[in-house]
């Protein structure tokens, strides 16, 4: 009976998985839905802002710029000094993103202009059916005073589309498709005669300045947003909210795929999405920390305290306010110990007794292009997470973070395999070496298979996913014992 339970229960991952792929278009919504697991599981939000006031034995989470979220659940024997348990991964994935002005005429058409964010493979983004998302600055005036709200916005259906040139124009184009990221990516919202009826329809004939529209004076904020960005653009984006167009303040929106993640291939093996790195293993670490903790006893025995931390611009090198190479983590933990005793210097106790998986997804070999793979490091899909190695430190992984990651896996009966990439070529890298060096955690880096990384549309194995919440989760539930009896500097 136990045995069917637990079958249940990753099976669902898979599906809950999906769910959380397509209610996170962006980081900010990634964020957003993850506070809405945490408090359905009985976590408190913490505001940086205020003083806290922690207890052992209870549950809590707080964002920042609500596009990293740290969540942390503390063992009801925890004192001040005991180590943290932490996954890290991250919210943000290459993409499009609107610039301050993004209104561009060209041709007769309407297109937008974007920036290019984050290493994306960009000729994946030609002919998608394409949208926008993100979050807005929003004016809003409440028993006689303003207010300025952070609001998420989702236009749903398509809106924009990035054309390919005709064949018939480009003759060589597949002797190598090459983009111009300035002039060739520009989605197209509209046609200019279409946008110009469509705007006449509207407002009911031609516009003054000093008229009303609506009723409403246009004002100054109206005017300056129509000069930044098309009007039809910021009339779709008001409706999202219910709001109009002049009590947009700003925003910050990046260009989405809309079509659906699935479950997908001949035998339901796979998972097609955007987004997997990182979403993917964003997902997994936190659903593994919320039912490692869903009540009180399961902190009953627990010395430690459980996090996982979810950062936003990895994609980018990680260096902002809410990156992994700003002080957030060092903060959570300085706090979280400082809550508990006086003491400063039990943090540094603290952090020599701490342990971080660095989770960021893995390069699948690929049947095409096999000889990219080193090979003997051939990750494969069904075969678990990977543990990432490499001489020059791009990933934080040693022997002693190794061996604790891959005991747990043995004492669970999990598959693991390991990666190195080729000397002749690049190595990426991840938050693990950041958060290794700035605040001397120890770490090992890990991630699931993948293919296609970096695409519109990635692609990853059903099995991987249920491997690697299992593989979390186990960390989480036996991380303590299992240090006990590591060895090595006295």
């Amino acid at each position: 009976m136990a045995k069917k339970e637990a079958q249940n229960e990753v099976s669902s991952v898979v599906s809950d998985l999906i769910d959380f792929l397509n209610a996170s278009p962006t980081a900010y919504h990634a964020v957003d839905e993850a506070k809405k697991q945490l408090r359905s599981a009985g976590y408190e939000q913490v505001s940086e802002r205020e003083d806290w006031k922690l207890e052992a034995g209870k549950r809590y989470f707080f964002t920042r710029n609500y596009s990293t979220i740290v969540a942390f659940a503390i063992g009801k024997k925890y004192v001040a000094g005991n180590g943290f348990h932490i996954v890290g991964a991250h919210t943000d994935s290459p993409c499009l993103k609107l610039k301050p002005v993004s209104k561009v005429t060209k041709g007769g058409y309407l297109e937008v202009g974007v920036q290019t964010y984050g290493g994306g493979l960009w000729h994946t983004w030609f002919d998608r059916d394409l949208t926008v998302a993100g979050r807005m600055i929003i004016r809003e005036e409440k028993d006689g005073s303003v207010l300025y709200s952070h609001r998420l916005v989702r236009v749903e259906r398509p809106i924009m589309r990035i054309p390919t040139l005709a064949i018939h124009l480009d003759r060589g184009v597949n002797d190598g498709f090459k983009i111009n990221t300035q002039s060739h990516l520009l989605p197209v919202l509209a046609t200019s005669i279409k946008a110009e009826l469509n705007k006449a329809v509207a407002e009911n004939g031609p516009v003054e300045t000093g008229v009303q529209i609506n009723g409403e004076k246009v004002n100054e904020r109206t005017t300056n947003n129509s000069s930044k960005h098309h009007s039809l653009l910021l009339e779709l984006l008001a409706s999202q909210i219910d709001c109009k167009p002049n009590d947009i303040c700003d925003f910050e929106l990046q260009v989405c795929d809309t079509q659906p993640s699935i479950v997908a291939g001949a035998t339901k093996e796979f998972i097609f999405s955007g987004r997997l790195d990182n979403l993917c293993m964003s997902f997994c670490s936190l659903k593994a920390l919320i039912d490692a903790t869903f009540s009180e006893s399961c902190l009953e025995d627990e010395t430690g305290v459980k996090m996982v931390a979810l950062f936003d611009h990895e994609e980018v090198g990680s260096n902002s306010a809410q990156g992994a190479g700003s002080p957030v983590m060092v903060d959570a933990l300085s706090r979280i110990t400082s809550s508990f005793g006086p003491d400063s210097k039990v943090l540094e106790k603290a952090i020599q007794r701490s342990f971080l998986v660095s989770a960021d997804m893995a390069h699948a070999l690929h049947p095409n292009h096999m000889d990219k793979h080193e090979e003997n490091h051939q990750p494969k899909m069904h075969g678990g997470l990977v543990i990432k190695h490499n001489a020059n430190q791009r990933y934080a992984t040693n022997a002693v973070t190794s061996f604790i990651f891959r005991e747990i896996a043995t004492n669970h009966k999990l598959p693991v395999q390991d990666f190195v990439v080729r000397n002749d070529m690049g190595c990426g890298s991840t938050i693990g070496p950041i958060l290794a060096s700035g605040v001397g955690i120890r770490t090992v880096d890990v991630g699931a298979p993948q293919l296609s990384m970096h695409s519109i549309r990635e692609m990853c194995a059903v099995d991987d996913v249920k491997h690697s919440y299992e593989h979390f989760k186990a960390y989480f539930q036996e991380f303590s014992h299992l240090d006990a009896k590591i060895i090595v500097d006295i």
